[in-house]
C-alpha cells in the first residue's frame, strides 16, 4: 500500500482521537490527555494512538484503563470519518517520549549550571571566572619563563648620565 495512504489514514485517526478524548469523553478517569501520533498498519487493520499524560504514575495507569475503556467509541468516530472497507482496530500506547525529553533537558541544564556559572551573572563577573581559569592554566603548564633569556653578545654603550 502506498506510504501516502498511510500517512493520510493516520493523521485521520490521531486527529479523530484527538477530538473525541478532548470533546467527548467525559470518563473523569481521562484529564491530561494529550494525543502525540498514531501509527496504521499496513493492511489498515490496526491502529496504534500514542498519547503522553500528564501526572504521577498511577494517575496514568488509571487514565490508561479509561482510554481503553473507551477505545470502542473512539473507533466508531473513526468508521465516520474513513471510508474505507475495514476500521483499524484502535489502541492506546503511553508515549515516553515526551517524559523523557523533559528527563534529557533537566539533565542538560544541570551539567550545563555544573560547567558554566551563574547564568543570571552579569557579563563582567563571568569574564573574570573566565580570567581566573585562563591564570590558572598558565600556572599549571610551567615549561614557559614569564621573561625572556638575556641575549648574547655586546652589552649596550653606556650613555654618560651616569
Amino acid at each position: 500500500m502506498k506510504s501516502h495512504r498511510l500517512a493520510r489514514v493516520s493523521e485521520v485517526v490521531r486527529e479523530t482521537a484527538a477530538n473525541a478524548i478532548l470533546f467527548d469523553i467525559k470518563d473523569p478517569r481521562v484529564k491530561g490527555v494529550t494525543v502525540t501520533r498514531a501509527e496504521v498498519s499496513g493492511d489498515l487493520q490496526h491502529a496504534k494512538v500514542y498519547v503522553s499524560v500528564m501526572g504521577t504514575e498511577k494517575q496514568q495507569k488509571l487514565t490508561m484503563y479509561g482510554l481503553q475503556s473507551a477505545a470502542g467509541y473512539i473507533q466508531t468516530k473513526v468508521a465516520d470519518r474513513l471510508t474505507t472497507r475495514f476500521v483499524p482496530h484502535v489502541t492506546f500506547v503511553l508515549d515516553e517520549g515526551v517524559k523523557k525529553s523533559v528527563e534529557m533537558a533537566k539533565l542538560i541544564r544541570d551539567e550545563l549550571a555544573t560547567i558554566r556559572p551563574d547564568p543570571d551573572a552579569p557579563p563582567a563577573e563571568a569574564a573574570a571566572a573566565e580570567a581566573d581559569r585562563d591564570e590558572a592554566d598558565d600556572e599549571d603548564e610551567g615549561d614557559e619563563p614569564d621573561e625572556p633569556p638575556p641575549a648574547d653578545g655586546p652589552a649596550a654603550p653606556p650613555t654618560g648620565k651616569e
